[in-house]
């Protein structure tokens, strides 16, 4: 069941209650959408401190203002307006950037119904919407995969995603599912910048577009560089001034004053022998065809070489996994892990990012 909270008791307990981020609840935005922006300002402090999620270092806090986080969740919903949607279902925590945004304010902006629900609850009535928005994190494609009864009932799924590279699974929702009733949009950024840049999943690795209040702070930069940025809604460190640029923890090729490609983290790019591997594309791949309740690729030192990755790996009960399977699960980058780990589990974030440091 899914408890019925008010707008102003959820904007109250935002990002500090732990009830929240477990749900499930629903708050009606729709009866109260012509004053949800006076709520919203009203409800929220001056300031929200939000944390870093720790996949690339200790966790860090951040500042944003309420008038910041209200205009973020324009731009998100700009992005969802033209799926026309009825409801909205939020699988992102609201203690977190992204999912405060999704679960809480992207729906106060769109004046739609929000289900939020936890990883254990259940879904939403079929019967509540035939137009659905869908706030989605990693493991959100494969809990819709085995609901599918539910995602074909609907007439169109608008999904957005963010925290994360998209995982194999959501290619293989968006093939049962057709792209005239669900597409995928994705959402690049990080706690420090807010959303940076947004592009519509396809096939071909498409280019990244920034929104229309950020700039490259180096336009002109050629070749892979880590992306830098200009934005008004940069946040600031607790006992500092706003941020006027920021580096990203991201490696970018750019194309034009508004567009770039990905490489992929400066954490989770590894030289092996002369062949750069970026681990979480490697780690999605993997993941799809080895048989394990859970793995992880980790950078690593190697005395001989300079960089390697070990694999960490969570097995499935009563199911060993051969060499042989882990030779074929690496063949197509031609490079194995120099050291296979097995764990009872893996560090990861409440949207599923690998922690840093692992036990």
């Amino acid at each position: 069941m899914y408890t019925e909270l008010e707008p102003a008791e959820l904007l109250g307990s935002v990002p500090d209650s732990p009830v929240l981020a477990e749900g499930p609840w629903t708050v009606r935005w729709d009866i109260v959408a012509d004053k949800a922006e006076k709520l919203v300002l009203s409800g929220l402090p001056p300031e929200v401190e939000l944390s870093t999620s720790g996949s690339t270092g200790a966790q860090q806090r951040w500042l944003r203002t309420r008038e910041q986080l209200w205009a973020e969740a324009g731009l998100l919903a700009e992005l969802l307006r033209p799926a026309r949607p009825q409801a909205m279902l939020s699988f992102a925590p609201p203690r977190h950037l992204y999912g405060i945004l999704v679960s809480v304010l992207v729906p106060a902006r769109l004046g739609l119904p929000v289900w939020y629900r936890s990883q254990y609850g259940p879904m939403p009535p079929e019967q509540a919407a035939s137009r659905w928005a869908v706030a989605a994190i990693p493991w959100t494609f494969s809990l819709l995969l085995q609901r599918l009864p539910w995602v074909l009932a609907a007439e169109r799924i608008a999904v957005l995603h963010s925290t994360a590279i998209l995982p194999a699974t959501a290619a293989e929702l968006a093939g049962v599912a057709q792209d005239d009733r669900l597409s995928i949009t994705e959402i690049f950024g990080s706690t420090e910048t807010g959303g940076v840049a947004t592009r519509r999943w396809a096939l071909g690795d498409p280019p990244w577009e920034l929104f229309p209040d950020v700039a490259f702070a180096a336009p002109d930069q050629a070749g892979e560089a880590p992306l830098t940025v200009l934005s008004p809604r940069l946040a600031r460190a607790p006992e500092g001034e706003p941020l006027a640029v920021h580096q990203m923890d991201d490696h970018v090729e750019i194309l034009d004053e508004r567009r770039f490609r990905f490489a992929g983290r400066r954490s989770r790019l590894v030289n092996v022998n002369g062949r750069r591997i970026n681990l979480d594309e490697l780690e999605n791949a993997v993941r799809a065809v080895l048989p394990c309740r859970d793995l992880a690729l980790v950078p690593v030192r190697d005395a001989v070489i300079g960089e390697h990755f070990d694999l960490l790996l969570v097995p499935r009960s009563g199911v060993a996994v051969s060499g042989e399977e882990i030779r074929r699960a690496f063949a197509a980058v031609g490079v194995r892990p120099r050291k296979l780990r097995t764990v009872e589990r893996i560090d990861r974030s409440e949207t599923g990012k690998l922690r840093r440091v692992q036990d």
